[in-house]
């Protein structure tokens, strides 16, 4: 599995940002300095997370950045998805580049199914459970599993399984 130093320091951003929410807004300069991100990188994270509507600028004198919504309704996944950084579970490219001469490896199913298991974790885990230290495995209620399947599996090469009762 792969996820770059983009999404991890933009959640780490995230977090500095929800736990200094009573100073008002922050600047990027002090997420920096307390985060050891370096603050050009912090500008291009910010301006994503701004576009997506998760933080929002307040210019001028005291000016910096607030969290757009509240931290509970804010997911990991969210955050991950705004400064574009995709959960990588397999060296395949557009399901070709990476696996046999064009055609997708053996087990390119198995590592698919694992990122979307990935993302689903993070789509249930909230900021505010990360700032409290509460996104622990048995503290997390998975969504719904059928919003990260395929519309039309047998396009995508997996069979969806249905549960017997």
């Amino acid at each position: 599995m792969r996820l770059t130093s983009k999404g991890r320091y933009a959640v780490s951003a995230m977090v500095d940002l929800n736990n200094q929410r009573d100073q008002g807004p922050i600047t990027l300069s002090a997420i920096s300095e307390r985060q050891y991100i370096s603050l050009s990188y912090l500008e291009q994270l910010f301006r994503r997370l701004r576009e997506s509507g998760l933080v929002n600028s307040v210019r001028g004198p005291g000016g910096g950045y607030l969290l757009a919504k509240d931290a509970v309704d804010i997911s990991v996944a969210d955050i991950i998805r705004a400064v574009n950084e995709p959960v990588r579970t397999t060296m395949c490219e557009n399901g070709i580049r990476g696996c046999h001469r064009g055609q997708r490896c053996d087990t390119h199913q198995l590592w698919e199914s694992l990122g979307l298991h990935i993302y689903r974790f993070m789509d249930s885990v909230s900021l505010a459970q990360v700032c409290a230290k509460d996104a622990v495995l048995n503290h997390i209620q998975l969504g719904d599993v059928a919003r990260y399947l395929p519309a039309d599996p047998m396009a995508e090469g997996m069979i969806k399984i249905e549960a017997i009762s």
